[in-house]
């Protein structure tokens, strides 16, 4: 997708900001989006926007490593399709993005909010605070009347500004007739002015001016933490749709390609499919033969064979030769449109669990209003003083607010995110930890998660140096994922290729070339006329002596991969294996790693109905995948992990993202998941019991401004330092 943007010309950097009459004209810029989703570190953000930039017509690229996304700014003829090849030249793969699907976030200017908000109630309370000691030292009169007003002058604005997101909230609770947390804090904070300012009026002792901001600032420190521990809120259903192709090559009548979008096919249309272009509708091939990857839909590890009346699916890449498909289902029919819809209610289902801040806030917030009007109502019907009685009454809704519970979960999700970091994941929900402490069942997708995706030869050393030449020699002639693996292994080997003639690759089959005089052939079993079949993942060479050889492969496991299931299912937890590849590298995967249960040729549908079989049977799920066959899946579990190689879909449907090639940080996960709960518990204990001691001093009427700012501060940094024991 290309947006158009103006352009602002000038003859010097310094002039940017004076445009010229030209470029009003006409948009001479365009935007494009590229997923790079192999790319893991700094050196390959480097490789990428260096070779972008040299391609003549794009102006500047900027790589971003957490959403392993490309942007690009570029020339208005400049499209995404053409610096597709050039990042894959470079070695990475890469898929255009529509930047029309992909919803915008305001995460960071969300953040940058909050910070200043909290810096301003920060700065206020502190100069308060320095006013409110003269008064505590015996000030009196005249002088005391003039630090309280200054003090009100100082903290009006202040909590006005800062305590905007407490408003907002409360407020939006009451119109939906409901009660948050923010409804007791609000009501404290408006409670404590009116009061402080009223007693300053009438030349009153005390006034909660300090209390009010030592309060917003304490809560606000606990929104910021929480917020950090918020991914950017963007939905995976968003991102399988910006996936979808969003233009494509439509034959006319006399057959020639028209390049249109993909919104305005229609079921029947013939569609040209070019070798490396993904699927931008269901249907049939109808003429050409090829090979399709279908390893992010189905988790197909080896390409399949394409030929006239394979049916495919939306999504599917065409790896070799051109294909010509009649559409049979067009936009929001097509299968990946679809699973983005599967994807969106599974969000939604896990979108209701209620975490441990949210259940305290239920019995919370009516519990501190009740508790407050009791005080307010016993204190006048006993002295018939509103004053007095609205001092209490405040007092109680000070000493009460939720403080240590508004720092209890924030501050152990950030020391334990912050650990985890340290240790290779990085957590995005803010209740992922919550979930993942009650996990019980440990789902595993295969290609790409407990392997490595990458076919790996293991016999090489069964060849003859001379056939070794040979398969060398016909694998360069491919791009097939065999043929690249096969490559690799015998040039890391030293073997040196043999000179060939009329080497040529036949869509779909293999390669083949004449070595004096004679056919010699590498690829499908039936192809170079092999008899048997192998359950493991093999390419043929025949030598044209009709006895052709097995070139057999294996998928690498992960780093940490048998370490990681071996100390899950030693914590006591079910370990699954689930995957859309076939039943004899599923077997042998699972015997490898000691997994008893497994379903292999799984679709992305079935993989997430076996995830909500296990949910309704009792189980927490934790679903670990990569591909977009487990995006469903993984938005479905009760929490979800994918590795930062993954897909974005499946990163964005993912709690949880493993930064690193390693999976044994999985099991560590889970044990620092299971402390930081019961931490969360101790810190409600703590404020619990630190209620249960200043209440009664509130209520008693010997809560003064001092011990209301001391008992607040008190429970928030008792709280923050327990959360800290986490590091």
């Amino acid at each position: 997708m290309t947006a158009p943007m103006r352009h602002q010309t000038a003859v010097c950097p310094g002039c940017v900001a004076a445009p010229t009459e030209a470029a009003e004209d006409a948009p001479t810029e365009a935007r494009l989006a590229i997923s790079l989703p192999t790319i893991h570190c700094q050196a390959c953000i480097s490789k990428v926007e260096r070779g972008l930039s040299q391609v003549p017509g794009v102006r500047t690229a900027r790589v971003n490593l957490t959403l392993k996304r490309a942007l690009i700014e570029a020339d208005p003829d400049m499209r995404a399709a053409d610096l597709v090849p050039v990042c894959e030249g470079l070695g990475y793969e890469a898929h255009e993005l529509d930047l029309a699907a992909l919803a915008a976030t305001e995460t960071d200017r969300a953040g940058r909010e909050l910070l200043l908000r909290l810096a301003v109630a920060g700065f206020a309370s502190m100069n308060v605070m320095l006013l409110s000691i003269s008064v505590w030292s015996g000030a009196s009169d005249a002088t005391r009347d003039m630090f309280h007003w200054i003090s009100a002058a100082i903290t009006f604005p202040a909590i006005i500004y800062s305590g905007q997101p407490f408003f907002r909230n409360a407020w939006h609770a009451l119109r939906a007739r409901r009660l948050n947390m923010d409804v007791p804090i609000v009501l404290a904070l408006l409670l404590a002015l009116v009061t402080s300012l009223w007693e300053t009026s009438l030349s009153g002792e005390h006034a909660y001016f300090d209390a009010a901001l030592t309060l917003t600032f304490f809560l606000l420190a606990g929104r910021y933490l929480d917020h950090r521990t918020r991914a950017a809120a963007r939905s995976a259903a968003e991102e399988l749709a910006a996936l979808e192709v969003p233009r494509a090559w439509r034959l006319d009548e006399q057959g020639q390609e028209v390049e249109v979008s993909v919104a305005d096919l229609a079921i029947g249309d013939l569609i040209r499919v070019r070798p490396g272009g993904r699927m931008p509708v269901d249907g049939e091939i109808i003429e050409g033969r090829s090979e399709l990857d279908r390893s992010l839909l189905t988790g197909e590890t080896l390409p399949v064979l394409a030929e006239p009346g394979t049916e495919v699916s939306a999504g599917e890449v065409n790896l070799t030769g051109p294909l010509t498909i009649r559409a049979t289902a067009v936009g929001a029919e097509t299968s990946l449109h679809r699973m983005a819809d599967l994807v969106a209610i599974a969000e939604s289902g896990r979108s209701r669990y209620t975490s441990l801040a949210d259940s305290a806030a239920k019995l919370y917030a009516p519990g501190v209003h009740i508790l407050s009007a009791l005080a307010f109502a016993g204190w006048y019907l006993y002295t018939f003083d509103l004053r007095t009685a609205l001092n209490i009454a405040a007092a109680v809704l000070i000493i009460t607010c939720p403080c240590a519970l508004g720092l209890a979960v924030p501050a152990v999700t950030t020391a334990a995110s912050g650990r985890l970091f340290r240790a290779g994941l990085l957590v995005k929900h803010a209740t992922a930890l919550e979930r993942l402490a009650e996990v019980d069942t440990v789902v595993f997708d295969k290609t790409g998660t407990l392997t490595a995706g990458a076919p790996e030869v293991v016999n090489l050393d069964e060849l003859t140096p001379q056939q070794l030449s040979v398969a060398l020699a016909l694998a360069e002639g491919s791009s097939h994922p065999l043929a690249i693996a096969l490559t690799r292994a015998a040039k890391a080997a030293g073997v040196e290729a043999v000179v060939l003639e009329d080497l040529q690759e036949v869509p779909g089959y293999g390669t083949q070339a004449c070595l004096s005089g004679q056919v010699v052939r590498l690829g499908r079993a039936a192809w170079v006329g092999a008899r048997g079949s192998l359950e493991q993942t093999a390419t043929w060479l025949d030598l044209g002596d009709g006895l052709p050889v097995a070139i057999r492969f294996t998928d690498a496991l992960r780093p940490g991969a048998q370490e990681a299931v071996s100390a899950l299912q030693d914590a006591g937890m079910d370990v699954m294996l689930i995957s859309g590849d076939t039943v004899a590298a599923v077997r042998d995967l699972a015997e490898r790693l000691g997994i008893q249960s497994w379903v292999a040729e799984a679709l992305p549908d079935e993989k997430a109905a076996r995830v909500s079989q296990l949910t309704e049977a009792g189980h927490k799920v934790l679903m670990v995948g990569d591909g977009l066959n487990d995006t469903a899946a993984l938005a479905g579990a009760h929490v979800s992990i994918s590795p930062a190689s993954a897909l974005d879909a499946a990163r964005v449907a993912s709690d949880i993202v493993l930064l690193g090639k390693d999976l044994s940080p999985i099991s560590e996960a889970c044990g620092v998941a299971k402390r930081a709960t019961k931490r969360i518990r101790e810190n409600f204990q703590i404020a619990t019991l630190y209620n249960v001691i200043a209440v009664p001093l509130a209520i008693a009427g010997l809560a003064t401004p001092l011990i209301a700012a001391l008992a607040m501060s008190t429970s928030s940094i008792t709280v923050s330092l327990n959360a800290l024991r986490l590091r």
